[in-house]
């Protein structure tokens, strides 16, 4: 395994729809594994292969929380088959927006269909923490940002924090 680098916003990179993976191969695995070290690392809950270079519709999970033992998801060509008209406000944040958060508002159940890492088709129905991750990160393979629900304001002051904070000697 290998830990990564994580691109920020405003990178192009971000903004990219990503491509389906045709099978989850050796290669896919790797990338799972080094994306799940990556994030666990960050630390993080959810990381999508575009924010680690890779244009692949690829993303893994874990919303353990710390006194559990950990319970990675890891998912190719996840979509979305159904979502609940009820929804539900978290506070979001991302691992390429760092230390930036705010309310994104969301369906609160959501049922995804996706490959494993076996290659074998599987579909998760879920709410809550899992629900809200599974859809930010599906977001990301679609060149969406959190930020991107927010009114243009708020986005642009964010963006604005986050180029800040890229700069050399600079604290935000």
């Amino acid at each position: 395994m290998a830990l990564l680098p994580i691109i920020t916003a405003p990178d192009p990179r971000l903004k990219q729809k990503c491509k389906s993976v045709e099978a989850v191969d050796a290669e896919i695995v790797q990338l799972m594994d080094d994306m799940l070290e990556t994030m666990y690392d960050a630390p993080g809950i959810g990381l999508a292969a575009p924010q680690v270079g890779a244009l692949k519709r690829v993303i893994v999970v874990d919303v353990a929380r710390e006194a559990e033992p950990p319970s990675p998801l890891c998912l190719a060509n996840p979509e979305i088959i159904w979502e609940s008209e009820n929804t539900k406000s978290y506070e979001e944040g991302c691992l390429s927006v760092p230390e930036q958060y705010d309310t994104v508002v969301r369906p609160d159940r959501i049922k995804v269909r996706y490959l494993d890492r076996e290659n074998k088709r599987q579909e998760i129905e879920t709410d809550g923490l899992l629900a809200v991750v599974l859809q930010h990160e599906i977001d990301h393979l679609n060149g969406v940002l959190f930020v991107d629900y927010l009114s243009s304001l708020k986005r642009n002051m964010i963006l604005r924090r986050v180029r800040k904070m890229k700069k050399p000697g600079v604290d935000a």
